[in-house]
Order: structure tokens, then sequence, then C-alpha cells
């Protein structure tokens, strides 16, 4: 995955917290002009609020709700929440300098997720990946990175894996492609390691690895590897892929097609038990 590159932007989270604050006015029938009044602000700001150009204070936002009589309370806390989530910092954060504003997106978006499920076909998934193969799958992709950049998107890498332990792990469910366990990243041994770390990964409860195999033929994602991310409320699905012009996230209901795609390809895939052993016999052929 591509963790380098340099652009800035609102958040996802600032996105998403916007676009409510503009569904709500908009069905409350009220102007641009008349919430500013309301709070006594440009309508430029509001404006701004809206388009996540300018986080939206909570004193703001409770007159807004207020205003828009938004009366249910859920969807207020929910709304509260992601004001809190825009306005926190994560320890994400501290990599904002060195990578795409969208891949911190990508970070937030595994740290919050109840689950994710995962279908690659040229690397395995960054969350199961060792720090060797990380490595030289991050210069592969940029040769010209420098040694220091190299060096913290693999702490990035490794890092991420976090959210796959703890009391509350997120689930894990992967879908990889036979082509990875025979595709040798970096050199034999460190492809051996890698491929005994994700059989150790494929034990724990809440990770599921499944194998796609060249049998299975044509399939399911022709376009490529993507993920979903099954959010709690306030945050809808979301669904991440990755192309040369750069990443694209896509929400419900457009979130609803991956999820499908990735049904389709766990039709055809070995089953958990047979995926384990193949991923077994494969590290045991490396020479």
């Amino acid at each position: 995955m591509g963790d380098v590159t340099t652009r800035q932007g609102p958040t996802l989270r600032a996105q998403w917290l916007g676009q409510q604050i503009k569904e709500l006015r908009e069905a409350a029938g009220i102007t641009l002009k008349q919430a500013a009044e309301y709070l006594e602000r440009d309508p430029s700001t509001v404006s701004r609020f809206e388009s996540a150009e300018y986080p939206i204070r909570r004193a703001d936002l409770l007159a807004l709700l207020d205003f828009y009589s938004l009366s249910d309370q859920r969807r207020r806390e929910g709304l509260l929440s992601l004001r809190e989530e825009v306005w926190q910092k994560g320890w994400w954060d501290g990599f904002a300098d060195a990578v795409d504003r969208r891949f911190i997106d990508y970070v937030w978006l595994e740290s919050r997720a109840h689950a994710i499920h995962s279908f690659d076909d040229t690397l395995l998934p960054g969350l199961l990946q060792t720090n060797r193969y990380a490595e030289a799958a991050i210069r592969a992709a940029d040769p010209d990175l420098g040694d220091e950049q190299v060096k913290r998107a693999v702490e990035l890498r490794i890092m991420r894996q976090q959210v796959l332990t703890g009391d509350k792990p997120t689930q894990l469910r992967a879908i990889i492609d036979e082509a990875l366990l025979l595709r040798t990243v970096d050199n034999p041994d460190a492809m051996r390691e890698q491929l005994r770390h994700l059989g150790e990964c494929a034990r724990r409860p809440n990770i599921e690895i499944r194998v796609l195999p060249f049998k299975a033929g044509a399939h399911a994602s022709p376009a490529g590897a993507f993920k979903v991310f099954t959010m709690a409320e306030p945050y809808p699905e979301v669904a991440y892929a990755e192309t040369l012009a750069g990443a694209i996230y896509v929400e419900t209901p457009g979130a609803e097609r991956f999820v499908q795609a990735y049904d389709r390809l766990q039709c055809v895939t070995l089953t958990p038990e047979e995926s384990a052993e193949m991923i077994s016999a494969a590290a045991e052929e490396i020479t």
C-alpha cells in the first residue's frame, strides 16, 4: 500500500460532519444566510463548516442542531461524537508530515472499524506484514524514498497492526490471491518468515484468512484489491481502493458493491483450514 506522498485537505471525518450539517439545514428548509444570522456569523463561515474547511465548535454545532430542530437524541449524540473525532488527535497524526492526508484517513478508519473485509492480489495486507516484508514492499513501490522515509513508513505500517490486538480487537476477514504465496518479496528467508507469520495470524480468533486459488479462474474483482470498513454509528460503511491516480473512498450505499464483490469472492475461496494448509506448504517449499 502506498503510504508515502504529500497532500493535505479536510479529513474524511470532517467531511462527513460537514455533509451531515448541510443535509440537516437543507432538510429544515433553512438558507445559509438564515443559519449564519442565527449563529451571528458570516454566511461564508457556515459554508466552510459544511465544506469542512473550518472545524465547528461544540457550541455552534449544538446551536445549529437546535435551529434545525433535530430532536433525535441518538443522532445528536452521534454528531457531537463525530465533532470530537474531528478535533481529536490520534497517534497517526504524528505521521501527517510524511504521508498523504488521505492515508491518515485510512489509518483512522482502521482504528475505528468494528470489522475489516479485505481482498488483496498484489501484496499481503499491511495489517499482516512483517517488518522485512513491509520494508521491501515500500521500497519497491517508491525506490526514490530515502532511508528515513522508509523507516517512518514501516513504523506506521507496523503500528497500525495494534488494532488486531487488545481487549476489543478488530475483526479482520482477509482474502488473498494464491499468487501472493508464491511471489517472493525481499528474499527467500524474509518470505518464509512472512508466510509463517501469516499462518500464526490465522490462528487468532479475530482473524480469518482465505486463499483465492488459481483454479477459481476469473473472479468478482478484476480491478484489484479493496477494503470494506464496517463502522459504528454515526459513521457509514466505507470501501477503499487504490489506483495509480490515488486512493478512493466510497461510502454507503456505493460501498455495497464492494460488499457484494467480497461475498462473491468468498464463495470461491478455500476454507480457512484449507488456506492455512496452503500457506504452511508454501512456506516450507521456499528454497
